[in-house]
């Protein structure tokens, strides 16, 4: 089957514009429709975005998906995969539409921190050792009986923030109840998971599935706090380079089989068979990859600079998964290195302005800017989120394409933009 494609793309961030851009170089793409999409994809080619619909709004996507013919829906971010977007359209969808995304059933390995690590328990996926509490008291007391670091996290989806590494006892005190009692991220905090600390360098490894083959892009290492030499809060994602020079192919190949594999095998084991990409969070430490967190979908920034790399078709990946048949499927990509430095606004991840008029001028060959919090009004660009853009480059060495990436960054003009000046810098010193 080569049917031309109608995709809905569901998302306005960063990694959304990166797919977008990627399917519409596909020949078997017709169109991309994004909701609600923005000020990017806005003016990508073959893509319309669809302001008016919600992303959790589920009757009116697929009153939208019927109206327009869609055969391929693509959900970006988690808060729709884990509320059952899949399951929603398999229930009242037309029956021509295929799904890149996971049931909500496979979507608790990101949706829920403590079934995620009861998962690893159970099928003998190395992680740190921890525990799971829902009482604030008995949380309490596990802190002030142990005399180890710990990694304090909320349960549920708090967009990447909700993991605490205090220093101290205190700070680990202040953390749980900020957490728990001061609901600081609302009922994603009502369990938390109390682990050890790991030591050693962290990456992550998108892995496409069809619910039996597996397929993964290079390693990929994030910058996840906002300030110069990792310091100060915790973010989204502020910049990320591939592939990383972490870990050598015999340990990618090993973490392939005693971690990728396993995982996916026990899902469908346990009778939620995951389709989409999985998104693996390691922490190389003295004893070997340990599973960090999954999360069921493309991470932001790691996919900006993944699918710059990447040469295959995404959207017949995309349908191979959907289909069950990604054996039959490459997944190719350069032999390059690809860089993204995220550009965001004043002030974020705390409070920030929004609506800041911004200018981008033309950026240098092999250098996207995609586009995360922006909008298109009028033919006026405006900043609409805390992290506003990205600046993806790709050249033969790492060195190259951190400093083409730089280029792009200079390319970017708006009141209050901030980013880190050391993205990969940890990898070029060694």
């Amino acid at each position: 089957m080569t049917d031309k494609l109608r995709v809905l793309l569901v998302g306005n961030g960063g990694r959304e514009h990166a797919i977008a851009w990627k399917l519409a170089q596909s020949p078997r793409v017709e169109h991309i429709y994004v909701v609600p999409g923005n000020g990017g994809t806005a003016s990508s080619a073959n893509t319309t975005n669809v302001p008016s619909i919600k992303q959790e709004d589920f009757p009116a996507l697929v009153q939208f998906a019927k109206e327009k013919n869609i055969n391929l829906l693509v959900p970006g971010p988690e808060a729709p995969l884990v509320a059952g977007i899949v399951d929603y359209f398999e229930k009242h969808g037309d029956k021509s539409v295929r799904f890149f995304g996971p049931s909500e059933a496979a979507a608790r390995m990101e949706g829920s921190k403590t079934f995620s690590k009861d998962f690893m328990k159970r099928n003998n996926i190395p992680t740190a050792a921890y525990e799971n509490f829902s009482d604030y008291e008995k949380a309490k007391a596990y802190l002030d009986s142990i005399d180890h670091n710990v990694v304090i996290k909320a349960s549920g989806l708090a967009a990447g923030k909700g993991v605490l590494i205090p220093q101290t006892k205190e700070e680990a005190h202040a953390g749980l109840k900020d957490i728990m009692l001061d609901r600081e991220f609302g009922a994603a905090g009502d369990e938390v998971v109390i682990e050890e600390f790991l030591e050693g360098d962290e990456l992550s490894i998108l892995t496409f599935s069809d619910g039996a083959t597996i397929k993964s892009l290079p390693p990929a290492q994030d910058h996840k706090r906002i300030g110069d030499g990792d310091t100060g809060p915790n973010t989204g994602g502020m910049g990320t380079y591939a592939p990383t020079r972490i870990a050598p192919p015999e340990v990618i190949e090993a973490v392939h089989k005693d971690i990728l594999q396993p995982t996916v095998d026990g899902m469908k084991k346990e009778g939620y068979t995951f389709k989409g990409v999985l998104f693996t969070g390691l922490m190389m430490t003295k004893q070997g990859p340990k599973v960090l967190e999954y999360n069921v979908r493309f991470g932001d920034p790691e996919t900006q600079s993944l699918l710059a790399l990447m040469e295959s078709d995404l959207a017949e990946v995309m349908v191979a998964c959907a289909e069950g048949r990604l054996s039959e499927v490459d997944v190719k990509v350069g032999n390059k290195s690809a860089a993204t430095v995220v550009v965001a606004a004043g002030g974020y991840p705390g409070s920030y302005a929004k609506g800041t008029v911004m200018t981008l001028d033309q950026v240098p060959e092999d250098v996207v800017l995609f586009h995360a919090g922006t909008s298109l009004i009028d033919n006026t660009l405006k900043t609409a989120g805390g992290r506003v853009i990205a600046s993806t480059a790709t050249a033969a060495t790492l060195e190259e394409a951190v400093a083409k990436a730089y280029k792009g960054v200079d390319c970017i003009h708006f009141d209050g933009m901030q980013y880190r000046k050391d993205i990969a810098g940890r990898a070029l010193k060694k």
